[in-house]
């Protein structure tokens, strides 16, 4: 089985002044694939973006953590050097993958500054914030989704796809 985490970052949700809708909406795309742990929602401190990230990424129970927001131009949008800072390894592939699907959805996603990488054997992957963005990201990602788990695993024995 799969393990999943979700991590919300949002000042409003985090103080409770907006429900968020993203967390719901990332288990409910994910739970076919994966079991999805409950979801923790953080403000967009960088302190603490990367503290969580280490946390969870160490605990050694999840094999893909998922963030959601920050990731944007906005002077509090820092997800993703909280992100860098807590990888070992970036992924580059798979951010250019979502920022390459969503231009065909809006110009607006050559502004997103997400970002994934390793840190141990737990893969971190950046979504947007809005619900919409971050189903549409999650989706192209997950055709490799069980590929890239059994890869962190030592479990994948054959990487050519010959399809």
């Amino acid at each position: 089985m799969i393990n999943v985490a979700i991590l919300i970052i949002s000042d409003k949700s985090s103080l409770g002044l907006r429900d968020d809708q993203t967390g719901p909406a990332l288990i409910e795309a994910l739970s076919p694939h994966a079991r999805v742990r409950p979801v923790q929602i953080i403000p967009d401190e960088f302190k603490a973006i990367k503290a969580t990230l280490i946390e969870l990424a160490d605990a050694g129970e999840y094999d893909i953590i998922f963030t959601s927001g920050g990731t944007g131009l906005s002077p509090r949008d820092v997800t993703p050097e909280a992100t860098l800072a807590a990888i070992e390894r970036p992924v580059p592939g798979i951010p250019e993958a979502m920022r390459t699907a969503s231009l065909e959805i809006t110009p607006r996603a050559m502004l997103s500054r997400a970002v994934a990488g390793l840190r141990g054997k737990t893969l971190i992957i950046n979504l947007p914030g809005s619900p919409k963005a971050a189903l549409e990201n999650v989706q192209v990602f997950l055709p490799t989704l069980e590929h890239a788990v059994e890869t962190l695993r030592g479990d994948a024995h054959e990487c050519a796809d010959n399809t």
